[in-house]
């Protein structure tokens, strides 16, 4: 196929334009924002080459002179969206608050884009805007008494129980938007299931912790206590 490599390729050490010839007609920024616009409105699954050069007007044979594989398209993507990090010159110097809010940042990163969770993979962070997060990361936690390979540790933790947290959110979200009724009355029959056979007293540890909160479930909260705990064993495993 044309542009194809026959050995592995970064596609950021693949020069974007040659150094002879005409100008191309795209931008890598161009063919990624094309690919964005597709998955935010139809989903990741929708993403083709084919759909992607409909987009911008050209032949799909074309496309893979400027994109060699559907995976380096992801990889456009992935660093395409990540631009959108406001990370601060420098770090407030308190290493968990600074943690917390990048992971607050990532979480409505992907709910804005909403594939994003299913294309995380440790191939996608050497795309330049991943290198300026993780960068950027590790600056917050200089004051940390830590080796370097447990700072990456660190943030690879906090990147995997984000992206978990918001995969299970865009899931349940998703459920609901498919059901034939709304998420209440769907609730309502679940809960009305659960409190009766808690009501039996089989089940007495649930009846206490029901007992103890009904909800409803704060999601807020508990991204923010999941959180913190990811910290606090980190915390006491480097001290």
């Amino acid at each position: 196929m044309v542009g194809r490599p026959a050995v592995p390729e970064v596609i950021w050490a693949r020069p974007e334009r040659a150094g002879r010839g005409p100008k191309p007609a795209f931008s890598r920024a161009d063919i990624a924002d094309a690919a964005v616009r597709i998955a935010d409105a139809e989903g990741i699954d929708a993403v083709s080459m084919r759909k992607v050069a409909a987009e911008l007007g050209c032949g799909t044979m074309s496309l893979y002179n400027y994109v060699p594989r559907k995976e380096d398209l992801y990889e456009l993507m992935v660093d395409r969206v990540s631009a959108a990090y406001e990370l601060p010159e420098h770090p407030s110097g308190d290493w968990r608050a600074d943690l917390v809010a990048l992971a607050h940042q990532t979480r409505a990163l992907m709910h804005r884009h909403t594939w994003v969770p299913r294309l995380m993979s440790p191939v996608y962070g050497f795309s330049p805007n991943a290198l300026r997060f993780l960068e950027y990361a590790l600056s917050c936690l200089d004051g940390l008494d830590a080796r370097f390979g447990e700072k990456m540790e660190l943030v690879a933790m906090v990147n995997g129980m984000v992206t978990t947290y918001v995969s299970n959110e865009i899931a349940t979200a998703e459920r609901s938007r498919s059901l034939p009724w709304s998420e209440e009355q769907e609730q309502a029959v679940r809960t009305g299931y659960l409190i009766s056979q808690i009501m039996t007293g089989k089940y007495p540890r649930m009846a206490a912790a029901f007992a103890e909160d009904s909800g409803p479930i704060d999601l807020d909260g508990v991204f923010d206590r999941a959180l913190g705990r990811v910290l606090d064993s980190f915390e006491r495993s480097a001290s």
